[in-house]
């Protein structure tokens, strides 16, 4: 479970239904076979890319625990089954393109997406273990697949889309920061580069709550760009679990004792819900 990494697939299946809430609210007329297509892509992307990721571990790591043959045959069957995972997706593109969904611009998004999956984890590129691993992480699920689920309904971008998917993806940011520190000691001993050892703690916490501010501070100037208050409100609902996230690891970071499994729950509730109340509340207009 913790090689397929479920909570990346549901938040990678929430902001793609983020795209299509868009595309609904606009006025297109929702394909199911094109919505099942991106989908698939979506999940056998982002489950090869965790795959991937692991398939590429240093040597001198444990892999799912495992050392020396046993390890050796887990990560051969691990890339026999991300290449599959890879390949199974570039059918539901080759679909797309039969249905004709398949335009430039959403050639630009699938192309980016795999460019993404490929240089996360894969040698030579390996930017998971350069420092760089959240940021593609936090674009991939928070800004390519919403903008994914919309472009392969919609056939174009649209203004909304940008409004809606950089908030995303600084919360995303947000989460997946969150997930370094409780793997600090672990990451300095094994010199593992993460976005939180590049920055170190004292601009770590910083950047957290700047991200968290600025997601909602984005939402906030949506009405300024033509974007009813009435459909965004739901989403400032969160605010107090912000908050409580952003006041809980600044305890941390002044030397209280650090609950990391009560704080990763709330980083990855916050996320998850700020885009299920965006996608509901689009839905339902």
């Amino acid at each position: 479970m913790n090689l397929l990494r479920p909570l990346h697939l549901l938040f990678s299946t929430l902001t793609y239904a983020l795209g299509l809430a868009i595309a609904d609210y606009l006025g297109v007329t929702i394909s199911p076979i094109v919505l099942a297509l991106g989908l698939g892509w979506v999940l056998l992307t982002q489950t090869s890319m965790n795959l991937l990721a692991e398939v590429f571990r240093p040597v001198n790591e444990p892999l799912n625990g495992l050392f020396g043959a046993e390890r050796v045959y887990l990560r051969d069957r691990l890339l026999l089954i991300a290449v599959g995972l890879l390949g199974l997706a570039a059918g539901c593109a080759y679909l797309l393109y039969l249905l004709g969904n398949v335009r430039f611009q959403a050639l630009l998004l699938l192309a980016l997406s795999l460019l993404i999956t490929l240089v996360y984890g894969v040698h030579p590129f390996k930017l998971a273990r350069r420092g760089f691993g959240e940021l593609l992480l936090a674009a991939h699920i928070g800004y390519v697949f919403p903008s994914l689920g919309f472009v392969l309904q919609a056939g174009d971008f649209h203004r909304l889309l940008p409004i809606l998917a950089l908030p995303v993806t600084a919360l995303a940011l947000a989460y997946f920061l969150i997930l370094d520190f409780p793997a600090f000691a672990d990451d300095l001993k094994y010199e593992r580069l993460t976005l939180l050892t590049r920055l170190t703690w004292q601009r770590a916490v910083p950047l957290h709550h700047g991200l968290i501010f600025l997601a909602f501070f984005l939402l906030a100037l949506a009405p300024l760009l033509g974007i009813s208050l009435a459909l965004l409100w739901p989403a400032f609902l969160t605010i107090p679990f912000a908050i409580l996230q952003m006041v809980s690891l600044r305890n941390i970071a002044l030397g209280a004792r650090p609950l990391w499994k009560p704080l990763t729950f709330l980083a990855a509730s916050l996320f998850a819900l700020t885009v299920y109340l965006l996608t509901f509340s689009l839905f339902l207009r």
